[in-house]
């Protein structure tokens, strides 16, 4: 099911999008910060997100120079998503757990990487194709 959805689902999308993406226009894929350091407990996540940002490289190499493909990698954010994570832990580990383990000392709020995902997107940053972009509170710096 996770393959079907983060890798197979991102694949079709784009597959979709394709015929109707007009020149100078711009892809931004998901993945996580488990695509580029990798997490205990979850391989097969990590290489999901991993295939996500191969495909994006490869992807903007295939377009361009028409359409540009970059990738945002976030680390955890604040969703429904993770408050369930931290329900099923019963308390083996708690949000504040999770934001110690951040240089910033916190987790991300969705509009912090929305924001960066409309960069990208915008034609300000025209000559970024192939790109994987970290947002991850400095987790990966280290």
């Amino acid at each position: 099911a996770m393959m079907n959805v983060n890798v197979k689902g991102m694949m079709f999308l784009t597959q979709a999008a394709l015929p109707y993406l007009r020149s100078k226009s711009s892809v931004v894929n998901i993945a996580s910060d488990a695509a580029v350091s990798g997490n205990y407990g979850c391989a097969l996540y990590c290489a999901t997100k991993g295939a996500v940002v191969a495909f994006t490289r490869a992807l903007a190499l295939d377009l361009a120079p028409s359409v540009r493909v970059n990738c945002v990698c976030p680390a955890d954010v604040d969703t429904p998503l993770l408050a369930q994570q931290l329900a099923d832990a019963n308390g083996g580990y708690t949000l504040e757990d999770v934001a110690a383990a951040y240089p910033l000392q916190r987790i991300a709020a969705a509009e912090e990487i929305a924001h960066v995902i409309c960069s990208l997107a915008a034609p300000a940053n025209s000559f970024m194709t192939g790109s994987i972009v970290t947002v991850d509170g400095g987790l990966t710096a280290g």
